[in-house]
């Protein structure tokens, strides 16, 4: 049977995040993909220069329309702009078998938009972490999340303790933004206890518009196809960071990631992830 996966997020114009990020990421990894679009920007590689939210009736809709008629295995959200939002997102997800559900809380574009208003991040933290089958933020995110500042190790498990408390079955948290030299860290922790770093290099690279985007889009794929919730965390990283490594030079600004690169190079890029446990 086919594999179905559903994305709620904004729209890019310039391909390399939101629902193109993530169609392009299901496609790759042989999942089915629908959506439901919360969001249009008018973004290129130099920034989001607009942003459109849809009305939320409409976000509702698409979200029946798809999952009244397809067996969707995994959602991922991304940016949904508004606490109307999240609310509509939230409650209409309730009212189904809620197939596993990551979040990607999407707040900052790599250009320093604002994704998400700032009145919308209690929705996000009460509304829709609890219904979180995994959470993806980077430190930025996390530290808004749960108010923590984060800068060492013990930060970072504590933030990820924070999200687990606040309702999420488990978390992913992102390293990229702290300042390590040669390599980035990402913390897996499940409210059951399992625990793993995934350490991989630091690319030099422009080339990371949609990372956030594409790895959870993976996650979710993976997840619908029935791979563990470590399983596919560890994949999505696999995928990622070949997206990275293998750079488009598309744009002049912070360029798309490479989606099909872990086509092409997936034995190797499992070799390029150490997994600590």
């Amino acid at each position: 049977m086919t594999s179905v996966a559903m994305t709620i997020a904004g729209s890019d114009s310039g391909g390399g995040a939101g629902i193109q990020a993530d169609l392009k990421t299901f496609q790759e990894l042989g999942a089915f993909g629908t959506s439901a679009i919360t969001a249009v920007t008018s973004q290129n590689t130099l920034g989001v220069h607009d942003v459109y939210a849809v009305a939320v009736n409409n976000v509702i809709s698409q979200i029946k329309a798809v999952l009244d008629d397809f067996q969707v295995g995994a959602i991922k959200t991304g940016m949904l702009f508004s606490a109307e939002i999240i609310h509509g997102v939230a409650e209409t997800l309730k009212s189904y078998d809620l197939p596993m559900l990551i979040i990607d809380p999407v707040m900052i574009a790599k250009g320093g938009a604002s994704l998400l208003l700032n009145e919308a991040v209690h929705s996000m933290k009460t509304e829709l972490l609890p219904l979180a089958t995994i959470i993806t933020p980077n430190i930025p995110e996390a530290e808004v999340l749960t108010g923590l500042t984060i800068h060492s190790d013990s930060d970072v498990e504590n933030a990820a303790n924070r999200l687990i408390t606040m309702g999420a079955k488990a978390v992913v948290l992102k390293g990229g933004h702290r300042d390590t030299k040669d390599y980035a860290e990402d913390l897996f922790l499940s409210a059951k206890g399992e625990r793993f770093i995934m350490r991989s290099e630091r690319i030099d690279t422009k080339d990371t518009h949609g990372t956030g985007c594409t790895f959870s889009a993976a996650i979710a794929a993976r997840l619908a196809q029935g791979f563990t919730a470590s399983d596919a965390v560890i994949d999505a990283k696999y995928f990622i960071q070949a997206a990275i490594k293998n750079g488009l030079q598309l744009g002049a600004g912070h360029g798309p990631t490479n989606h099909w690169a872990y086509r092409e190079i997936s034995e190797k890029a499992r070799k390029e992830v150490m997994i600590i446990e």
